[in-house]
C-alpha cells in the first residue's frame, strides 16, 4: 500500500500536466518576445529589386546572390491596403515589413524613397543574420 495515496496513474497525470504547462509557458514567452518571428524583409516573396534573400530568388531567377534580384516577386498592386500578405506592402518607414494582409502603406514595386529605406533595413537584417548581400541592382 502506498502511504502517499498516489498511484502510478495519478503520478503520470501530474507529470504530464507539469510538462504541458512548461511547453505552454515557453510558447507564450516566445510569442510575447517575438523569438520565432522572422522579419518579413527576410522572407519571400519580396517587394522590390535588391530585396531577395538568396541566389535565384529574383523575378528573373538569374541573380547570382542575395540582394541582387532585379524585380519584386510579390504580386504588384497599385495602392495602400491591396497587399495580399504579411511583408508585401510598400512605402512608409517600414516598407516590406507590414504585419498582415491589407496593412501595406503603398504599391509594389516600391518607389525610390521607400526602396532606399527598405534596402538599408534589408542589409542591416542580413548582416545581423550573418548572411552576405551582393550589390544592389541598378534601377531599370
Amino acid at each position: 500500500m502506498n502511504p502517499s495515496g498516489m498511484n502510478r496513474r495519478d503520478f503520470q497525470r501530474l507529470t504530464l500536466a507539469a510538462l504541458g504547462g512548461m511547453v505552454a509557458g515557453t510558447t507564450a514567452v516566445n510569442q510575447a518576445f517575438g523569438a520565432d518571428e522572422v522579419n518579413p524583409l527576410l522572407s519571400e516573396p519580396h517587394v522590390c529589386r535588391g530585396l531577395n534573400t538568396c541566389k535565384a530568388k529574383g523575378a528573373g531567377k538569374e541573380n547570382a546572390c542575395a540582394g541582387m534580384g532585379t524585380c519584386a516577386t510579390a504580386k504588384a498592386h497599385d495602392c495602400a491596403t491591396l497587399n495580399e500578405c504579411k511583408g508585401q506592402g510598400g512605402c512608409g518607414a517600414a516598407a516590406g515589413e507590414n504585419k498582415c494582409k491589407g496593412m501595406g502603406k503603398c504599391h509594389v514595386p516600391l518607389k525610390d524613397e521607400s526602396w532606399g529605406k527598405a534596402r538599408k533595413r534589408f542589409e542591416e537584417l542580413m548582416t545581423k543574420a550573418g548572411k552576405k548581400v551582393g550589390p544592389a541592382p541598378a534601377k531599370k
